[in-house]
């Protein structure tokens, strides 16, 4: 066996070095020290049944976060991308009609997603800064009988907060599943997942949550799990089989768990502390403060001149702030000059916002007049340096 020829990287030699910085972007947020701490604690076995009661613990979190009494819920290994997959993947074969409404990235995101494993998708497209009516969701539920309806109940690209009241119904009339994204709104605006009939709704751990990227909370109510159980075919996906993850999770009646995949543990330690700490705050509380923080921060920004993208005030979300970006304006030189001289992230838009808005995230832990004093301030400073156009 000759010699390695492949040297260390040099790169590795030197201790990494992470900056602080504000995380005031639609997502990651800011992690505070007692959920850092939880994701420090030492690594245990992922089968060990110390695991599995945090995982339990984890369960319970879940179900307060959603209100529901679902059986099945539990926390996918992965982002917020990973459950929309679980979700899409378990409940949809090919060939099935799936109905998309697209109120920003992630509705094309999740038709991208079901026409990849051949379904048949069509979508309602709401306006920029707007959402579909119930009406217009019952209209095409009539015409394309899907099996499941998709709707982003944050629209973290736009700033939109779709109203969810009565659509379940509608769902359930036309022999429909009701899946929702909620990654951008769970914790900072009000969800009733059993009183509301959303069928599967997840979101992620990164945002109002304040827990590192990397586990997605995810449930299924039975409606969905007798569709995923009596499929004809199997998911696409080993790794987001619900049948083996609902075992892994505890959420099946078999007496023993059988080894899946090697679940995050340091990550699930963090998860279940982000839970603990809004089961402490109440979920009204944290509704309330977001909205709250979210109307001084749209004042503020008025006082500056500038204007919000969603213009109904009951859409607006209150995580996610879209602000349209300032005439004669780079996006772009505002977001580096606000990174480079106040060290606060924010972002331009992406997907169909992408060159027309601003978008500020405060969510959990960063939710606080505080911190929209610090972003309007950065805004304001920002508008004076940052180059104009005069056409």
């Amino acid at each position: 066996m000759s010699p390695v020829s492949i040297p260390p990287p040099q790169c590795l030699k030197k201790r990494m070095v992470v900056p602080q910085r504000y995380m005031f972007g639609p997502g990651p947020s800011n992690v505070p020290p007692r959920i850092l701490e939880a994701g420090a604690n030492p690594v245990i076995g992922h089968m060990h049944p110390e695991t599995f009661e945090i995982m339990s613990q984890i369960k319970s979190g879940i179900q307060y976060m959603f209100q529901t009494q679902n059986r099945t819920s539990f926390a996918v290994s992965g982002t917020g991308h990973t459950a929309m997959e679980c979700a899409i993947f378990n409940t949809v074969e090919p060939g099935e009609n799936v109905l998309v409404g697209v109120n920003g990235i992630w509705g094309e995101r999740a038709a991208d997603m079901a026409q990849r494993i051949g379904a048949r998708v069509e979508t309602i497209v709401a306006p920029p800064g707007g959402y579909l009516t119930n009406a217009e969701i019952e209209k095409a539920l009539s015409k394309h009988r899907p099996v499941l309806f998709f709707l982003a109940h944050g629209e973290s690209s736009t700033g939109v907060l779709h109203p969810l009241d009565g659509i379940g119904d509608l769902c359930h009339k036309y022999g429909c599943l009701f899946l929702v994204d909620c990654v951008a709104s769970i914790g900072g605006a009000p969800v009733y997942m059993d009183q509301q009939g959303i069928d599967i709704l997840y979101t992620g751990s990164q945002k109002v949550l304040n827990a590192p990227p990397g586990t997605a909370p995810i449930s299924f109510s039975e409606r969905a799990c007798q569709k995923v159980f009596n499929r004809r075919t199997k998911p696409v996906s080993f790794f987001l089989d619900l049948s083996w993850l609902a075992n892994y999770w505890g959420c099946d009646d078999k007496p023993q768990r059988i080894y899946h995949h090697t679940g995050p543990v340091t990550a699930f330690y963090s998860l279940r502390e982000s839970l603990a700490v809004l089961a402490d705050e109440g979920l009204e509380n944290s509704w309330e403060r977001h909205q709250k923080v979210a109307e001084y921060f749209h004042t503020g920004l008025e006082s500056l001149g500038l204007k919000l993208f969603v213009k109904e005030k009951r859409a607006r979300l209150p995580t996610v702030t879209t602000i349209v970006s300032p005439p004669g304006y780079d996006w772009k030189e505002i977001t580096s000059y606000i990174m480079k001289k106040h060290n606060l992230e924010i972002s331009g838009g992406l997907g169909p916002s992408l060159g027309l808005v601003l978008r500020v995230g405060l969510m959990g832990f960063n939710s606080s007049e505080a911190n929209v004093d610090m972003v309007l301030e950065a805004l304001r400073d920002a508008l004076q340096h940052c180059h104009r156009s005069k056409v």
